[in-house]
């Protein structure tokens, strides 16, 4: 996604505008600034000058790995959901955040009706960090994050 033409529509206008759309070409023309998702490497490195953070902090306070963390910053590696969820602890972006950082990663959404997901969002939302959400996971008897 180009950062100049980006425009900012929800899901819902955009879904509105294509169930109308008579012609498909020229509904992707009409919106072409708001369609498509950022890379995640640049979607990670624009959180982190955002939040005012470097990478190492991040991948510390996500408990990542620190050699496997830097190649999820470069785009060298595809992270799997667990680590992206990791991530999102690391920046404390919350439920929310965690749910549009997994979105960009292209992973399934936390789904509060599956036990793990829903002491997951418990942590997100409660601003656990990793030490805290792993502890809850393993006290319940559920693979903790990146034990997959």
């Amino acid at each position: 996604m180009n950062e100049r033409t980006a425009e900012v529509k929800s899901t819902t206008f955009l879904i509105n505008e294509l169930t109308k759309a008579t012609d498909y070409k020229e509904y992707t023309q009409k919106n072409a600034g708001a369609l498509g998702m950022p890379k995640l490497r640049d979607y990670l490195k624009k959180l982190c000058d955002e939040l005012e953070m470097i990478p190492e902090q991040v991948i510390k306070k996500a408990g990542i790995e620190r050699t496997y963390g830097h190649q999820l910053f470069n785009g060298r590696r595809k992270p799997s959901r667990d680590k992206v969820i990791q991530l999102a602890i690391g920046f404390r972006l919350g439920f929310e955040g965690c749910q549009d950082l997994l979105k960009i990663a292209h992973k399934n959404a936390l789904y509060p009706k599956a036990e793990r997901d829903s002491a997951i969002i418990f942590c997100l939302s409660h601003e656990k960090d990793i030490f805290e959400t792993q502890s809850l996971l393993e006290g319940l008897g559920l693979t903790i994050l990146g034990g997959e």
